[in-house]
This record gives C-alpha cells, sequence and structure tokens, in this order.
C-alpha cells in the first residue's frame, strides 16, 4: 500500500460549459497535478463537488484520474455521505475502480452524536476490509466537531488510519492516526509538527512551490520552507475568498489549466470584485493568466 503522506491535491471536477463531467479536461488535470509536484490525488471531495455528482459521475471520475496517473501517485476517493448506506456502497465502488483509501466525511446534517459517528465508520470498515479510510473532519461545513480524543478512539477501528484536519484549532497529533493538513494555511503547520503531509487546494496553481516546502522541511531547511509559504499566502487567502470550489475553478480557469470554470448549482461564478481578487493573487505568486 502507498504511504497515505506528502502533498495531495483535492481536485477539482471539470465540467464542459453544458454541465456534464469533461472526461479529457478531469485526465489532462490528473496529469498536470501529478507533474506539478502532487504526490497523490484525492477525487471527489469537496472540492471535487461530490455533492452534485451522481453516483456513476463519481465512480467514472475516478476511474479516469486512476487509468491516467493510478500507478505514479496514491489516487484517494472522496465516498463519504450522511447516509451509512450510501457511503458503504461508494466505498466498495472506489476500491473496486482502483481507489487506494478512501475520504470518508463526518456526516452532514443528521448531526449524529458521536457514538453515531463511531458506529458510521465502523460500518464502512466492516463492509469494505482492506480499504484503509481517512477520516475527514470539517465542522465549517458538517457542523460536528470530531475531538482528537474521539479522532483517537476513530483510530482504533482497524482500517480509520488518517485524519483531513479541518479544524485549524485542533491541528495536532492524534494517537493511531496519520494526521494531514485540510486547509491551505496550516500545510507548513503541519509540518513542522511533524505530521504527514496535507490534502490542499491551491496546489493546482502553485504545486511546484508547494512541492518545494515540503522538501525544504524534509531537508530541515525550515526558513526555506517559511519563505516559500509567506509567498504563497496571497494566494491561500483568495481561494478562500469564498466558498471552495469558486475560487480555485475561477483560478484554473484564468490560467488556462482547465478550459471551463463551470459549476453545478447551487455553486455559482465568482462576483466581479472576487474574480478581480483572485486574479491579483495570482500575479501576485506568477502564475500567469491566459489571455
Amino acid at each position: 500500500m502507498k504511504e497515505i503522506r506528502g502533498l495531495l491535491t483535492a481536485m477539482a471536477t471539470p465540467f464542459e460549459r453544458s454541465g456534464a463531467v469533461d472526461e479529457a479536461a478531469t485526465r489532462n488535470l490528473a496529469r498536470f497535478l501529478i507533474e506539478n509536484g502532487s504526490h497523490g490525488i484525492v477525487v471527489a471531495g469537496s472540492t471535487g463537488e461530490a455533492a452534485t455528482l451522481d453516483d456513476a459521475e463519481h465512480i467514472g471520475v475516478l476511474r479516469s484520474v486512476v487509468d491516467e496517473v493510478g500507478d505514479e501517485a496514491l489516487i484517494v476517493c472522496g465516498t463519504g455521505t450522511n447516509d451509512t448506506r450510501h457511503s458503504i456502497e461508494l466505498s466498495k465502488a472506489a476500491a473496486e475502480a482502483g481507489a487506494e483509501a478512501a475520504l470518508v466525511v463526518t456526516p452532514y446534517y443528521n448531526k449524529p452524536s458521536f457514538a453515531g459517528i463511531r458506529a458510521h465508520f465502523e460500518a464502512i470498515a466492516t463492509a469494505v476490509p482492506g480499504l484503509p479510510l481517512i477520516a475527514y473532519n470539517i465542522p465549517s461545513r458538517v457542523v460536528v466537531n470530531v475531538s482528537p480524543a474521539e479522532l483517537a478512539e476513530l483510530a482504533k477501528i482497524d482500517s480509520v488510519v488518517a485524519v483531513k484536519q479541518a479544524n485549524n484549532d485542533d491541528l495536532g497529533p492524534i494517537e493511531g492516526m496519520t494526521v494531514l493538513a485540510g486547509n491551505d494555511e496550516i500545510y507548513l503547520r503541519t509540518l513542522e509538527l511533524g505530521l504527514a503531509g496535507g490534502i490542499q487546494v491551491a496546489s493546482h496553481l502553485v504545486g511546484p512551490q508547494m512541492r518545494q516546502i515540503w522538501d525544504a522541511v524534509e531537508a530541515g531547511d525550515l526558513d526555506r520552507a517559511r519563505e516559500i509559504e509567506a509567498a504563497l499566502r496571497p494566494l491561500y487567502e483568495a481561494l478562500a475568498i469564498t466558498t471552495n470550489p469558486m475560487p480555485v475553478k475561477a483560478a484554473l480557469e484564468m490560467a488556462g489549466t482547465i478550459p471551463s470554470g463551470t459549476l453545478r448549482l447551487p455553486l455559482v461564478e465568482l462576483e466581479a470584485e472576487q474574480r478581480a481578487a483572485v486574479r491579483a493573487a495570482l500575479d501576485t505568486v506568477g502564475v500567469a493568466v491566459a489571455s
């Protein structure tokens, strides 16, 4: 099994102007990410607009990415929903399609107790033995926060091997778990703490620089890592100007990396002022904007 560590990109799902999944652009984006610093790719997560992909599209995107770069990189698939039965079905399908791990978000909307969260993970782990599970703690989207102590309890489930920690206030080691940064702005801090890496968004645009941060930390050169990170902060801030993935898809289209920044409702394109802020940030970090 490939290690769950390093710079992983939470990949956006390219859509055609009609709103259909653009398979060619999906493959091209996956290839671009691996050639520009990413150790691995997470498909069909929040950034991939999993909430508005049907199951066939969900697994279709995964198959395209596995076929394109699966021999070269760790491929993780988001399979968590607020319905345990559906999460099991998606996890089984993802494993069959070549995912090497599943990203399982804390069930949203239902607002379960911790006993329900634990039962959710136990049910998925039992149904899909051998598939490593990465818990996804993102209270800003799901309302419920899973505390470090509770994450350590989830780690006692054999298949739950890691966490994508998107609660910056709770960032730190978790007994029995690999810890990955869930937000761009804590990527370096995660590495400074000796943790495993991050599942990031800005790496769509500044992947080489974010890989340099990883390499610098690995080499013990924290001053160099901090220098690179400081230069990227304007982009980190711009990509958080409104709901992800609205800014990053606009940025990818501006940079010419994908042909269309189309989103699916209820997500909409950036307002003019937000678009200008993203464009300015791209200029600041040296990402060329296509004419």
